[in-house]
């Protein structure tokens, strides 16, 4: 993964607005959301929303697809993974082992980074 790419989609989540579409489509994946209920659950304008979509879209955050009359958007979960990856690859030197300390000062639930 190229820092260009990962810094174009840090850019997208820059904005809070993005930021709460993002994690509200990550909760609620792999199903997704229309365009209708994000804005209902968030309470955005439908305008103000569709200028932030089109920037997750862009970036290749979320995707969307046509479902009648209505847009269906969904988190790209492997690419937040990847990048999750990315930022992660290269913690204590390649030594996995030196982080388990870093893991217990943490506020991550164990759950989602469990003990290998």
């Amino acid at each position: 993964m190229e820092s260009k790419y990962v810094s174009k989609i840090f850019e997208a989540l820059s904005s809070d607005v993005r930021l709460d579409v993002f994690r509200l489509l990550v909760r609620n994946a792999p199903a997704g959301l229309v365009a209708g209920d994000i804005a209902k659950f968030l309470d955005v304008p439908a305008t103000n929303l569709s200028f932030h979509l089109k920037a997750l879209v862009q970036s290749g955050l979320v995707t969307v697809e046509r479902e009648g009359r209505f847009m269906r958007y969904k988190a790209s979960i492997p690419l937040m993974l990847d990048i999750i990856a990315y930022l992660t690859a290269e913690c204590c030197s390649g030594n996995p082992e030196c982080c388990r300390k870093f893991r217990a000062e943490s506020h991550v639930d164990p759950t989602f980074l469990p003990e290998r």
